[in-house]
């Protein structure tokens, strides 16, 4: 890939069905260059026969399709150029869409109701005075903060926006009402809800909500359920899991069953304290509806198995995503806690939808060689099939390399999995090539076999890329997750050096010539390697989590984070010290880029600004290159110039340093 390639990263959205099983509704987001925003459409996709994939709507970025039970209506949210997104409807065969809301800071999850009729969607609800389109923030009233959260990377202030629900009618017969319907409030008040689903009688929703007592102080989270009877109004949530009545769960999401029996829940027990989020498994919970006693009962293994997702119900299981070894897998797990792989291997699944008694699954999921594609799964036979094609365009081009995989082991003996990507042989010879280490955030996230533009683009510079999930990593099970807990910069340095050695055991890989970067606990590892060796001739840090105690107060994350990860400097100051890449800056000579953005809120600005000052002080040939206007995801999903502009600004960095010879 080169950097103007990012146009052709065509990625999928979470696919709805229609009631007959014979299409799938899908978005399909990219960047846009000249916009520099995401656009996209929603296609339809045919499922039985040989029809191609066509495109059902045309706005500027239309996503998160949902489709009415009857299968006549789609919802979804439309947002025009530099605008919010909106609920509208169209009809499944295509048409002109109905726009059905105006909230001023725009709506998502638009869900129909059972009976078709009604359509809930949560929107964040502003203090008067606040956030109005054309109004300045000089002119709003000071915010009192009494609560340790209150902001978030990515929305910013919200507590005075809480998240709340509302419902719309639907037009009857498909007339274009001349004024919007006027929604309905079913939440108030200061705390908001998320991630809702009708229960199937249609007189209620669950979702999730944290208005438990302690809630400022820990970091749990309840299923609620939400009145949705046409003449209650906004009302108070009330809790289905119960923290205040001692529940131990954080819940991320639900999803009630088809017959209303069951709700199954994502969450993460996070112990006594409801901060034990450590390398916590997120699992699969079942609670029963119909008892007034039952408590949530676990189906998923707490030691092995991370859950990222609920994804539908299958014939009265639960289908869920979890991550396994840089994959994630579509699996359906039983009633019992047994479990079968519906889609495995190196697919990494984003999302799925059931069509009831058609005997398949709909899923969409990057590979080695797609950003994202939606296949149909056959659910006696496992057989897969792809449906879409949506990056034929990016690899036409010849810019794209497959990853190999490679297994070593740390000093300890410890199993150490990742992969190597090389530059194309025709264009830059048998090397040996320039080789990037490359290190992931999190740290409890993984790199997987999905299709990568980070290392895409550096493959096509003609770098070796070395890339892999260190211990401390989500995919290898909770003492994998654990290993790095009060001991950052341990055996994670250990084994993201054993693999760089494995890889490097190649002569197709210069061992003389190596470079390392990474971002967020990656910035925090990449740092740290330069704190303790000078093996790297020259370094990125970017959006780095680099003093654990400034982060403390300047971070969204920073009341639990570093204290829970390294330790608290109060107690074990010599603990978190030998753990902080600040402390021992004064070694550093590695000559370093440091990448940061401005509104990051998860690992704050001056982490990176600081870096940059103490490496210059100290006489290290340091850069420092600030993005406006982007958070924590710049990478993934900042402003597509930006995006573009960075690619071009660590590429120049690595040839000035890494200069590529073939």
């Amino acid at each position: 890939m080169r950097p103007s390639d990012l146009e052709l990263l065509r990625v999928p959205g979470a696919p709805t069905v229609l009631a007959d099983g014979t299409r799938a509704v899908v978005s399909v987001v990219r960047p846009d260059l000249t916009s520099d925003e995401y656009v996209g459409q929603l296609w339809s996709v045919d499922l039985e026969g040989g029809d191609e994939p066509r495109v059902l709507t045309r706005g500027h970025r239309d996503t998160a399709p949902e489709v009415s039970p009857d299968g006549r209506w789609v919802a979804f949210l439309r947002a025009e150029p530099e605008g919010k997104p909106q609920v509208h409807v169209v009809e499944s065969t295509g048409g002109e869409p109905i726009r059905l809301t105006e909230a001023p800071l725009g709506a998502s999850e638009p869900r129909f109701s059972p009976d078709g009729t009604r359509i809930a969607y949560v929107a964040r609800v502003p203090e008067e005075g606040r956030y109005a389109a054309d109004g300045k923030p000089g002119n709003e009233d000071p915010r009192h903060i009494t609560e340790l959260k209150y902001r978030s990377d990515g929305v910013g202030f919200f507590r005075d926006r809480p998240q709340h629900v509302f419902v719309v009618d639907v037009p009857v017969d498909g007339d274009r009402p001349s004024v919007l319907s006027e929604p309905v409030p079913l939440t108030a008040g200061d705390v908001g809800v998320s991630g809702v689903r009708w229960l199937p009688s249609g007189d209620a929703l669950v979702g999730v909500s944290a208005r438990h007592a302690a809630r400022e102080s820990d970091l749990r989270s309840d299923a609620v359920r939400v009145d949705a009877s046409p003449t209650g109004g906004a009302g108070t949530p009330v809790p289905v899991t119960d923290a205040d009545a001692d529940s131990t769960l954080g819940v991320d999401a639900v999803l009630p069953s088809a017959d209303g029996s069951t709700l199954w829940i994502l969450a993460s027990d996070l112990g006594p304290t409801g901060r034990d989020f450590v390398a916590t498994q997120t699992g699969l919970y079942r609670l029963a509806l119909d008892r007034t006693d039952a408590v949530p009962e676990r189906l998923t293994d707490p030691d092995e198995d991370q859950v990222t997702a609920i994804v539908a119900e299958l014939d009265g299981d639960a289908v869920v995503v979890v991550e396994r070894r840089g994959a994630a897998h579509l699996v359906r797990v039983r009633a019992d806690g047994t479990a079968t792989t519906l889609v495995g291997g190196t697919h990494v699944v984003s999302g799925a939808a059931v069509a009831p008694g058609s005997g398949h699954v709909v899923v969409t999921a990057a590979t080695p060689t797609s950003a994202g594609d939606v296949f149909r799964v056959d659910v006696s036979s496992d057989a897969i099939e792809a449906r879409t094609d949506l990056s034929a365009a990016l690899r036409s081009t010849g810019r794209t390399r497959t990853p190999v995989e490679l297994v070593t082991t740390a000093p300890d003996g410890y199993a150490v999995h990742g992969w190597v990507v090389t530059p194309d042989a025709e264009r830059y010879g048998a090397g040996p090539h320039p080789t990037i280490l490359m290190i992931h955030g999190g740290p409890f996230a993984q790199y997987t076999h999905g299709l990568f533009d980070e290392v895409q683009v550096l493959a096509e510079a003609g770098y070796a890329v070395v890339l892999g999930n260190p211990r401390g990593s989500s995919g290898y099970g909770r003492a994998h997750g654990l290993a790095i807990h009060r001991a950052m910069g341990t055996v994670d340095t250990d084994d993201v050096l054993a693999l760089l050695g494995a890889a490097l055991e190649d002569p197709a890989l210069d061992a003389e010539r190596v470079g390392v970067m990474g971002g967020s606990y990656g910035g925090y590892l990449t740092a740290w390697l330069t704190t303790r060796t000078d093996r790297f001739v020259a370094a990125i840090v970017e959006r780095g989590f680099l003093d654990p105690i400034s982060f403390v107060g300047s971070s969204d994350i920073g009341w639990f984070f570093g204290l829970e990860y390294l330790g608290d400097d109060a107690d074990e100051p010599e603990a978190l010290a030998a753990q902080s890449p600040m402390v021992h800056v004064g070694r550093v000579r590695t000559p370093t880029l440091v990448i940061h953005s401005e509104q990051d809120w998860r690992c704050p600005v001056e982490q990176g600004q600081r870096w940059f000052v103490e490496l210059k002080r100290r006489g290290v040939h340091a850069e420092l290159l600030l993005f406006p206007g982007e958070g924590h995801e710049l990478t993934r999903s900042g402003n597509p110039k930006h995006r573009a502009v960075r690619f071009e600004h660590v590429l120049r960095w690595w040839s000035t340093h890494l200069p590529v010879t073939g």
